[in-house]
């Protein structure tokens, strides 16, 4: 059987209706090198239109397919299954049913909602919940033990099914029929899509019935299949719904495998997707080396970390889980050889680079998110080639000085509408260097790109970025959203913020202080003309920002010289980063009027409470939810500068650490018992309890947290 995990796990036993929706709220995520990843609730119940067992990605990391859904899973004690298993009634009679006449009971183990019900009610079958390199989940039916495991291959858009009877008091059939959604993960299925199937000799394909549909491969070898099509209507995601969006969704299934249960016994379902028809990709599976595979791995990102630190731990796998692949176009030079001779020539090959997905379930690699996070993520955690092979993925795709902000959903398109991911990148490239002292890299492959960037930023380039005649970096109109608080719906930003942005103009002092500090033993006229820039900046930032009336910083200073002096958390990077432009009574005032004003347990509000644009909750549809997003939100990724900005303040002190260890307290408690269990949500709401929102699982927020960790216990 498959070896038990140590850790304690989430425990649900004695589970009563009435605690239903606690355990809807609860997540599971488990992610591959690709893009893909499997997901639902602790109860395998469905919420999101995003979760599914099996999500895989055709463009790896992007164009992300949910093929397999769920699945229907039953235990049919003293008698047959099929019947059963083709009557969609069964599942509404709560946990099982008693057929009259021979007397067979049917458990169902699943968990599904419909509209306005939860139907069958399998969790009250599940006794623990408990997650290392697969989600398991613990089954007692009827003094019968089960064990469900689901592994997701690192490598391939495979998932392994696992089911260990350990416990069998009397013979059962047990029937298995999955549900397909095959669709693109932004969307929902309806019945009328034209899926189908073919029968192979152990399983079956499905797919679209129109040319170049990708596939969805099943086969379960100690399992027999029965042909039985059904579309199965309106099933709900109740995320969605609080989302506002639409919420139901139809799934098909081909029919359903069984498979009598006399004693103890593995049945294992294997799904894989793929462009083509290619059932060779599950002949050679084997759950005992899919899983050896995995753990190898996560013995390897916790050692590459050098710690026994069983909290550390647990943040090196949450960071791991945003670490994937980007197939990029790269061309190569040949020397072509024909009838007069050789010559030189090229041609354009795919090759895998490493990059971060922002966040799950549906963000892809962000440029800004990259590189807040990949201090924490990468350099915080030993994966030093990693972090080298980010840094040039996205140098290669850099252009007029600008660094993708982020990729398409479903392509290698490149959008470059940020101010801020460029200067990010410069500074996440000097912590790489500072880390590794790998000068190779630093000067043959990053130190052009920033020197574009530099170059492009002063001198001016797209969205009307440049530096004004005081150093400051100016950058967008009333009608662009280039920074981080960029929520916009209908035509309206909620939260313009052009002009002078207080957080990009402390980036611009950094980069021009980092290339100060790099040339200082290198090339003495350019250290001292960056650092005479960096000067300019930070006389002309203390007299523009610095709000003397309040003792903060304005959050910007609008092209008309208008000052924005709302309060707001960006202000904190003028202290946090490695150079600061303000005194230290300024970094401390600071410091005391953010920790005053927008400190919570999950990190920093977006807004002051006493600001009459705050909003309390993040809810409800789209423009709504977008309103909040900046306006009072809880944002957990700025715990990691909060907490580095009143370190410094403190000279790092024995009694700093200790009141910053409190700071960090509950998003350490959050990691392992609320959301997405083994990660940090993006955000939360701006009052108490502070609801967790967004993305279950997001790149900056577990980085962050990293690098506040690491500074408080070393």
């Amino acid at each position: 059987m498959l070896e038990k995990t140590k850790s304690p796990g989430i425990e649900c036993s004695h589970i009563c209706e009435k605690d239903i929706g606690q355990l809807l709220e609860k997540e599971w995520l488990l992610t591959n090198e690709r893009g893909g990843y499997s997901s639902s609730s602790i109860i395998c119940c469905n919420t999101r239109r995003y979760h599914g067992l099996l999500v895989g990605s055709l463009n790896p990391p992007v164009d992300r397919i949910v093929a397999l859904s769920n699945c229907l899973e039953m235990l049919i004690f003293n008698g047959s299954g099929e019947s059963s298993a083709k009557s969609h009634g069964d599942i509404h009679r709560n946990n099982f049913t008693t057929s009259s006449g021979n007397g067979k009971k049917i458990f169902n183990l699943s968990t599904f909602e419909f509209s306005g019900k939860i139907a069958p009610q399998g969790y009250a079958f599940l006794r623990r919940f408990h997650r290392n390199t697969g989600a398991h989940f613990d089954y007692v039916v009827d003094g019968l033990k089960l064990t469900k495991s689901i592994y997701l291959d690192r490598k391939a858009d495979t998932i392994a099914v696992v089911y260990d009877f350990t416990s069998v008091t009397a013979p059962a059939e047990f029937v298995l029929r999955p549900f397909v959604a095959l669709r693109d993960f932004h969307t929902l299925q309806r019945s009328y899509a034209p899926l189908c199937s073919t029968t192979l000799a152990d399983g079956l394909l499905v797919y679209h019935d129109i040319p170049d549909s990708c596939q969805l491969n099943l086969r379960a070898p100690a399992m027999s299949f029965v042909k039985d099509k059904q579309w199965w209507f309106n099933f709900l995601y109740r995320t969605d719904k609080d989302r506002g969006q639409d919420f139901t969704e139809d799934l098909w299934s081909p029919g359903f495998f069984k498979c009598q249960v006399d004693s103890p016994v593995r049945l294992v379902l294997w799904a894989n997707l793929d462009k083509k028809c290619k059932p060779e990709n599950l002949a050679d599976a084997d759950i005992e080396r899919l899983r050896r595979d995995l753990q190898r791995h996560q013995d390897m990102v916790v050692a590459a970390a050098k710690t026994s630190n069983h909290s550390f731990k647990t943040l090196c796998l949450a960071a791991d889980q945003f670490i994937t692949n980007r197939q990029m176009t790269q061309n190569k030079q040949l020397s072509i050889t024909n009838n007069n001779g050789a010559r030189d020539g090229q041609h354009n090959a795919t090759v895998n680079r490493v990059t971060m997905l922002a966040g799950f379930p549906w963000f892809a690699d962000w440029g800004r998110d990259a590189f807040v996070a990949l201090p924490g993520l990468l350099l915080d955690t030993g994966r030093f080639e990693q972090a080298k092979s980010v840094l040039t993925t996205f140098a290669q795709a850099s252009e007029k000085g600008m660094i993708p902000n982020r990729f398409d959903d479903r392509s290698n398109t490149a959008y470059f509408n940020s101010v801020d991911a460029s200067l990010w990148f410069v500074n996440a490239a000097f912590q790489y260097f500072e880390t590794t002292k790998d000068s190779q890299t630093m000067t043959e492959l990053l130190l052009p790109t920033i020197h574009s960037i530099i170059d492009s930023y002063y001198n001016g380039t797209i969205f009307n970025i440049k530096a004004d005649t005081d150093g400051l970096i100016t950058a967008g109109n009333s009608d662009t959203q280039l920074t981080w608080m960029d929520a916009k719906c209908g035509g309206e930003a909620f939260t313009p913020r052009y002009g002078k942005v207080v957080e990009v103009n402390v980036l611009w002092f950094n980069v021009l202080s980092w290339l100060a500090k790099f040339y200082a033993s290198r090339d003495e006229k350019a250290q001292i003309h960056f650092k005479s820039l960096a000067d300019k900046v930070a006389e002309s930032f203390c007299r523009s920002f610095w709000n003397d009336d309040y003792g903060y910083l304005n959050d910007c200073i609008l092209p008309e010289g208008l000052a924005d002096g709302s309060l707001r958390p960006n202000q904190i990077f003028a202290v946090s980063l490695p150079f600061s432009p303000l005194t230290s009574e300024q970094q401390k005032s600071v410091v005391e009027v953010v920790r005053k004003h927008l400190l919570t347990p999950y990190g920093l509000r977006t807004l002051s409470a006493t600001d009459n644009r705050y909003r309390k909750i993040y809810a409800g549809p789209q423009c709504q939810r977008d309103e909040a997003y900046h306006q009072g939100t809880v944002w957990s990724y700025l715990i990691g500068p909060f907490v580095e900005a009143y370190l410094k303040v403190n000279d790092f002190s024995r009694k700093s650490k200790k009141e910053t260890a409190k700071f960090i307290q509950p998003l350490l408690e959050h990691l392992k018992e609320q959301g997405c269990l083994g990660q940090v949500s993006e955000i939360f709401d701006a009052d108490a309890p502070h609801q967790a929102r967004g993305c279950m699982a997001q790149a900056w927020s577990v980085a962050e947290l990293i690098r506040a960790y690491k500074l408080i216990y070393g």
